[in-house]
């Protein structure tokens, strides 16, 4: 068995490499067993971010991972169902600098087994062409799937209502046509407002995880997102708490918050992995923030049954006296994020009828 190397890194790193270097030793060793698929995710995401954002680490920071990549044509032999993230822990390796031809095997080896045929769902599918392309093998030709792809992205409706998995596929699937960032994704008008919709959501709800996806996928499609949105997500990167060795609580915590607005920090300019490091155990932990306005929104327009309209002047008196004080600042800061804020609310608030509303909840 190969030895593991243990990377020699200061008990807190302040510099942007130092931060980087702690960053891969925490997640290679410290966080989770090798054995365990989320060690897969959660490396396969640091490292992408890092690959995607032009990271150039020494050698030494990226030894903590040189016996995962010593195995993984080993792994992808008995574990063939996580190839996906076999394949982009490999090739992200490589790309940022580790020596090796690996990537180019696997990718060879996973077509000839022919394991993207196994895929349901047509982003796993764009996924899959995506990583094989990376070495330029090609998978079975499937002439319709961008047309389903840009077909779902299409339907800005979808997105003004409430529905993580569908907004988390809308981000991936920008990521996977854009080759994240690499090319032009080809996006219709209404799939930028799909995004938007998406955006005003989660802003509404203060989920950063959800909003600083779909902040990198505007990018990645050459649109700028509002500077609220953005803003907001930089205040929430400051505001996290790292919480090292016995201090570091279980999982899960909000690494992927983390993770996810240091990426779109770093896409409009900013230093990314803010938090000073440590080479050891680390959690991640935002810091406390209200709850949004969705939820109160949704119970108030829910209440008003067939009082609901479409029209936003008519119904925001409504909805703002029903709201929480802290609610009304997040719905306000939502309304100035976009100029197409009253048409996402004609479809979010889902009327049962255009008549004139009745008396209801803040009235």
């Amino acid at each position: 068995m190969s030895k593991i190397i243990r990377l020699n890194v200061p008990a807190r790193a302040e510099g942007e490499a130092a931060r980087r270097a702690a960053l891969l030793c925490c997640f290679a060793f410290h966080r989770r067993s090798e054995a365990d698929v989320f060690w897969l995710k959660e490396n396969a995401e640091l490292l992408n971010i890092l690959e995607c954002t032009g990271a150039r680490p020494d050698p030494a920071e990226l030894a903590p991972l040189s016996h995962f990549y010593e195995t993984v044509e080993k792994r992808l032999i008995f574990f063939p169902q996580y190839y996906r993230f076999l394949l982009s822990l490999a090739l992200d390796l490589e790309e940022l600098g580790l020596p090796g031809d690996t990537a180019e095997r696997l990718c060879a080896r996973v077509a000839a087994e022919g394991l993207a045929g196994a895929e349901l769902s047509d982003l796993q599918r764009a996924e899959a062409r995506r990583l094989l392309a990376r070495r330029g093998v090609a998978v079975p030709a499937d002439p319709g799937l961008d047309d389903r792809l840009h077909a779902f992205l299409g339907r800005p409706e979808t997105f003004a209502l409430p529905n993580k998995k569908a907004a988390y596929e809308l981000t991936h699937i920008v990521f996977y046509l854009s080759e994240y960032g690499r090319r032009d994704p080809g996006l219709a008008p209404e799939a930028i407002v799909s995004l938007e919709n998406a955006g005003i959501l989660s802003y509404l709800e203060q989920n950063a995880d959800l909003l600083a996806e779909i902040c990198i996928a505007l990018r990645f499609a050459g649109v700028l997102p509002s500077p609220i949105w953005e803003d907001w997500l930089t205040a929430e990167l400051t505001g996290f708490s790292v919480f090292e060795g016995a201090q570091a609580r279980p999982e899960p915590d909000e690494y992927h918050d983390y993770l996810m607005c240091a990426w779109a920090d770093r896409l409009r300019g900013g230093v990314g992995f803010v938090k000073p490091a440590s080479a050891g155990r680390m959690s991640f932990w935002r810091g406390a923030g209200g709850a949004g306005a969705l939820r109160q929104m949704s119970e108030c327009l829910f209440q008003l049954d067939n009082a609901r309209s479409d029209d936003w002047p008519a119904m925001a008196p409504r909805l703002r006296a029903a709201l929480s004080a802290p609610a009304r600042e997040v719905l306000s800061a939502a309304e100035a994020s976009s100029p197409r804020f009253a048409e996402f609310f004609a479809d979010f608030a889902r009327p049962e009828s255009r008549t004139e509303t009745r008396r209801g909840c803040g009235a």
